[in-house]
């Protein structure tokens, strides 16, 4: 179902269905051989498509074909200050969704994991993610702000996000990143202990 509750046409599951034979084609191949290895035109050959293609599809290249375009990724963050139960504190749901991401994911699958080492390892993804961490800057702070009932212009909320979102690239790369998340958000709940 697309947002509209309507089932998606044929046009849209053809492009859904080319967005994720290129997507996986690129996972594989990165996987197989690494990121700096494989070339744009060898994962539209992969996924039997013309580059002119995944760059329709994927206009950020190869760094967006394994982590995306950001959307998704504001959604589900500003999601987990939302959605988040009755008497959780911002700080605590922030830091349980960070838990299911990337490096910190206990227990995610063997793919996945690869997948998250590979963003750690690899200078042009890991740049890539932190830019699309830092994208949402805007978002989290819109909402944590209505959330708590501060304004959008409150510095002392606008550097928490700061540096909330600048947790996935310094924790990440860790020698034990989840233990490495939750000295962070300790950190942070000295600095705001009223979120």
């Amino acid at each position: 179902m697309d947002r509209t509750g309507q089932a998606p046409g044929r046009r849209e599951r053809k492009k859904a269905a080319t967005r994720q034979a290129l997507s996986d084609a690129a996972r594989r191949l990165f996987l197989e051989r690494g990121f700096d290895q494989v070339t744009v035109a060898e994962i539209a050959d992969a996924a039997d498509t013309a580059v002119s293609t995944l760059f329709v599809h994927f206009p950020g290249g190869k760094e967006a074909l394994v982590l995306g375009d950001g959307d998704e990724r504001e959604r589900l963050l500003t999601s987990a200050v939302l959605d988040r139960a009755d008497g959780v504190p911002v700080l605590r749901a922030l830091e349980e969704f960070f838990a299911t991401r990337g490096p910190f994911a206990m227990g995610a699958d063997p793919e996945y994991r690869a997948l998250a080492a590979l963003v750690v390892s690899t200078p042009a993804l890991r740049a890539y993610a932190r830019t699309l961490w830092m994208s949402c800057e805007a978002a989290l702070v819109r909402v944590i702000a209505e959330q708590t009932g501060r304004g959008t212009d409150d510095m002392s909320l606008r550097l928490l996000v700061r540096y909330v979102l600048e947790i996935p690239d310094i924790a990440g790369v860790e020698a034990e990143p989840r233990v490495a998340l939750d000295a962070a958000f300790t950190h942070l709940r000295r600095g705001w202990p009223d979120l």
